[in-house]
């Protein structure tokens, strides 16, 4: 199977992103590169043009999630606020927007599960917390604020995986007193 129809290079990427997403959250990584490259309508030598081996393309796949909640939470951030904790806000509104779609948040999680079962995935995501880190601490709000504040947003983006499914209501409230607190006075 040559190119496929109608799309071109970053499209027929973007496809092979997706089915890897897709398939690695229903068979975990020990999917093979013929699943992903069947679900995406393309032959594994298409794929392999892509990505030269499963464990390319499980690396790619991780670096996408992670600079998608990066990009996200840096469209979030409103040009119009220069207070201290702006990124934090930014970072708390994503979190909690992302919390009330619960089926998209569950999938997410359960593939980072199993993503995280590789090792580079797992050094490539300590990594990306640590910038995280760094970038939020230079955010200029007192460190128990930024934890406490943090805390929470990672909480409530989790809870889908257990089940829990706060009303919209809920989690709006629970944004906005977030936010609140990163203009308190420490």
């Amino acid at each position: 199977m040559g190119r496929t129809a109608g799309r071109d290079p970053e499209q027929t990427r973007a496809a092979l992103l997706d089915a890897a997403a897709e398939v690695v959250r229903e068979r975990g990584i020990s999917a093979t590169l013929d699943d992903v490259a069947r679900r995406a309508g393309v032959s594994k030598g298409g794929l392999l043009y892509h990505f030269a081996s499963k464990h390319e393309l499980l690396l790619a796949l991780a670096r996408e999630w992670l600079e998608r909640f990066r990009v996200a939470v840096l469209a979030a951030v409103d040009p119009a606020d220069d207070a201290p904790g702006r990124l934090v806000r930014a970072y708390v509104r994503v979190s909690v927007h992302e919390a009330l779609d619960a089926a998209a948040t569950r999938d997410a999680l359960v593939l980072l599960a199993h993503l995280s079962s590789v090792e580079a995935i797992t050094d490539l995501a300590r990594a990306d917390a640590l910038r995280w880190q760094e970038d939020l601490r230079a955010d200029g709000l007192p460190q128990d604020v930024l934890a406490l504040v943090l805390a929470a947003a990672d909480g409530v983006s989790a809870q889908p995986v257990w089940g829990m499914e706060p009303a919209p209501q809920e989690l709006e409230r629970l944004r906005d007193r977030l936010v609140a607190l990163t203009y308190a006075e420490g």
